[in-house]
């Protein structure tokens, strides 16, 4: 059984006729699941059963639930979710290509994937590719809800098999699409039935187009491609082969001008110096190669010096037209290079992964209106001149911003709010849902002694079976995470905890560390502060930069990465971006942690060992 395919358009179709779905991008494939087990199966018939082992295992968790409806036959996307409505491909791709359990085991953990659901075909045996998409789509619902399994996509839920939600107007589903640069949208018409293999226009697909800016470079006769590349540093890169688009008088007009101004280094291939701009539609760029290029259109406007890598990157991640950026190329971190622009597309990469531990708590930002190297001044208060997208929560006299989608992350960063710090709890309930050690040596020097007590408290964790989390502070220290379940222990329960962590610490090794919070008073040890961990106080976010000189970030680590040779100036806006790409992020499974911790055991414990 072949998947239908879609027909392109440029415009969605309106109607009532029409339902809406969210275009990710993955690899399309069929979920064939019967008494004897599960196939995923690719749109060339192949069985990804070995590449995608998070799937196969949490369908065979749920098998005794699902029986009573097998055979089951499902249309859907195996995905790695950036957002609801984005997938990045790449991760997609990158497990697809691999052989060996243990690197597919290793990828998994760090970069894990989905199958999102949009179509029932079949099920208790009962072929139902002849009825229509909107009877289809209503058994599929049905079926999800009595498996209570996730009824819409939501990226920071962990369970690897969920129901893509349907819109009745496409209007704010493309807003949203445009807003996170996801792939495009799906027009269906209600009545459409299923129809193996074949091109139909009852599903109609329209993507959201980026367009770069290229300078074309080789033209090979035999294919009629030509080669478009870009400046990074003094180097020029090739990002693309395009030829699907141009009109014939274009590709005659481009072919021409390679073969009377360039020079054939091969037979049939001309190389022509930087010299001819053109303008390519693609849907994303996966490290080497625009994705689905396409012809857009000649630029003479624009001379090849300007075509950058930087400049390929903003125009592949574009900022949502309803956050209208002042000064781009205002400098930020200047010993950096790093101007607004900079600070911008760094939210942008980030925001999967920083927006979770935004989401519903009340914000304290730190400005920077004229570069690290100006003023600096706290923000509670939401402005008068906010836009009304922002959300806001009022709490004792402050109207709070809440930073809960990616237009808000973006707008605080035009505002050049540099510094994210958030509250132990969110709006929705009155008890920490984590507790966190801050780790503060005397200066950066001095970063081997939280290394030291980073090292000490993971034991004492070990030993009570909590799970914990680390990341540096962005500044001389580090800080150490237990999440807890959501709403079950107070502050004073917690208290008991930190306060006998920290002091079993400063017993075990007085020469090294302290609580005294007087600085005068500390003889140079690093500071445990314990006294932090409070109603109405705050802590720096994960993944948020810090407003120093060196343009450090707050960054979530692995425990292995904590040794005495770490250094915390080594991540930098630019090295966390790459960092994310190729190692995942290490906080991935906060959140699903905290519920399963047995902290009320700990406490039971420490109540014993205290008395």
């Amino acid at each position: 059984m072949k998947p239908m395919l879609l027909n392109d358009a440029e415009e969605i179709p309106l109607g009532d006729e029409w339902v809406y779905e969210t275009k990710y991008d993955g690899f399309r494939c069929i979920l064939e699941w019967n008494e004897n087990g599960i196939k995923l199966l690719s749109r060339n018939e192949k069985q990804l059963n070995l590449l995608f082992p998070e799937i196969i295992r949490y369908c065979e968790k749920i098998h005794e639930n699902v029986k009573a409806f097998l055979p089951i036959c499902l249309d859907g996307e195996i995905v790695h979710l950036q957002s609801d409505v984005k997938s990045q491909f790449s991760i997609v791709q990158s497990r697809g290509r691999m052989k060996k359990e243990e690197v597919i085991q290793a990828h998994e953990h760090a970069f894990p994937c989905q199958y999102v659901a949009f179509d029932l075909l079949s099920i208790k045996r009962k072929d139902l590719t002849g009825e229509s998409f909107e009877n289809r789509k209503k058994k599929l619902r049905e079926l999800f809800k009595v498996l209570n399994q996730p009824m819409e996509v939501d990226y920071q839920n962990p369970i690897p098999l969920q129901l893509i939600k349907t819109y009745q107007s496409s209007e704010k589903l493309w807003e949203h699409i445009v807003s996170n640069n996801g792939e495009g949208v799906i027009a269906k018409r209600k009545s459409s039935q299923w129809i193996s293999g074949k091109r139909t226009d009852q599903w109609i697909k329209v993507k959201n187009w980026r367009t770069i800016n290229v300078i074309a470079t080789r033209y090979v006769k035999a294919n009629g491609y030509f080669t478009g590349c870009v400046y990074k540093g003094t180097e020029l890169n090739e990002v693309v082969t395009f030829r699907h688009g141009l009109s014939d008088e274009e590709f005659r007009t481009l072919s021409t001008f390679f073969i009377a101004n360039g020079k054939e280094s091969d037979s049939g291939i001309w190389e022509l110096k930087p010299s001819i701009c053109v303008k390519v539609n693609c849907i994303d760029f996966n490290g080497k190669q625009l994705r689905e290029p396409r012809f857009h259109s000649f630029n003479f406007e624009v001379e090849p010096e300007a075509v950058r890598w930087r400049t390929m990157l903003r125009q592949l991640n574009p900022i949502p037209d309803i956050i209208p950026v002042t000064h781009p190329d205002k400098p930020i971190w200047t010993d950096f290079g790093i101007e607004k622009d900079d600070y911008l597309l760094y939210l942008q990469t980030v925001a999967p992964y920083m927006l979770p531990f935004l989401h519903d708590r009340l914000l304290t930002v730190i400005r920077y209106p004229h570069g690290t190297n100006g003023e600096k001044f706290y923000q509670k208060n939401v402005p008068d001149y906010a836009p009304d997208f922002v959300m806001t929560s009022h709490y004792e006299d402050i109207d709070y911003i809440v930073c809960n989608d990616i237009r808000t992350l973006l707008w605080l960063g035009n505002q050049l709010a540099l510094e994210f710090h958030i509250p132990f709890q969110t709006i929705t309930v009155n008890n920490p849902t984590e507790i966190v050690f801050d780790l503060d040596p005397p200066s950066v020097d001095d970063f081997s002694l939280a290394v030291e007590a980073a090292f000490m408290m993971k034991v004492v964790f070990d030993e009570f079976q909590l799970k914990s989390f680390v990341k540096t502070s962005g500044g001389k220290g580090l800080q150490i995470y237990i999440p807890l379940p959501v709403n079950t222990f107070s502050y004073e329960d917690t208290r008991l905890f930190t306060k006998f962590v920290c002091d079993f610490l400063c017993e075990q090794q007085p020469q090294w560390f302290t609580t005294e919070r007087l600085k005068k008073n500390r003889d140079n040890k690093l500071y445990l502060d314990y006294v932090q961990h409070q109603a109405g106080k705050t802590i720096v976010a994960p993944f948020s930069p810090r407003g120093n000189e060196f343009a450090t970030v707050a960054t979530p680590l692995q425990w292995e990465e904590v040794k005495h040779s770490l250094t915390p100036k080594i991540f930098t806006l630019p090295a966390v971006m790459e960092r994310i790409q190729t190692s995942g992020n290490p906080f991935r499974d906060f959140h699903e942690t905290g519920e399963q911790q047995q902290f009320k055991v700990v406490l039971e414990q420490l109540k014993v060992i205290l008395k």
